[in-house]
């Protein structure tokens, strides 16, 4: 490096350095800010693709599982084979079969427990329950709060 220093020294003179210097240094940044620029916009462009490879398989797996429903719907609504063949058994009879229903509380609810709002023309809707009166309590039990008292 100072073999090279020399050389420079010796070509150019030690008037010109300084500006050699300073247009290698300028000469350097813009390489610099050139190649962060590449840099960034590789990875951009890489991040860009990995999102959209992401998308695609998602649109897939909704696509699968779509179908999969929709297989599931029409072998439930409109079973072909009788139910008599091991082969009709459905994914849904079969996770019916395979649940542990013993291991869950079974919660049914009540008949009319809570009135329903369309039931009102059927005249099964329960009468509304009146709320209790409050009594009248005395001014000598509670005596007013802060906010309700006067100024003396």
């Amino acid at each position: 490096m100072i073999v090279v220093f020399l050389v420079v020294l010796v070509v150019f003179g030690p008037q010109k350095l300084p500006e050699l210097a300073r247009s290698f240094g300028k000469l350097m940044a813009e390489f610099r800010k050139a190649s962060n620029d590449f840099k960034s916009a590789f990875e951009e462009e890489m991040r860009d693709l990995e999102r959209q490879a992401r998308i695609a398989e998602l649109k897939k797996q909704v696509a699968e599982a779509n179908a999969a429903a929709d297989a599931a719907v029409r072998n439930v609504t409109n079973p072909t084979v009788s139910d008599s063949t091991p082969a009709a058994i459905t994914p849904l009879a079969q996770a019916q079969a395979n649940s542990y229903s013993g291991d869950f509380p079974v919660v049914k609810p009540v008949a009319e427990a809570v009135p329903r709002l369309d039931a009102g023309s059927a005249g099964t809707e329960a009468p509304p329950a009146e709320a209790p009166k409050p009594e009248p309590e005395s001014a000598a039990e509670n005596p007013p709060s802060h906010d309700q008292q006067q100024p003396a």
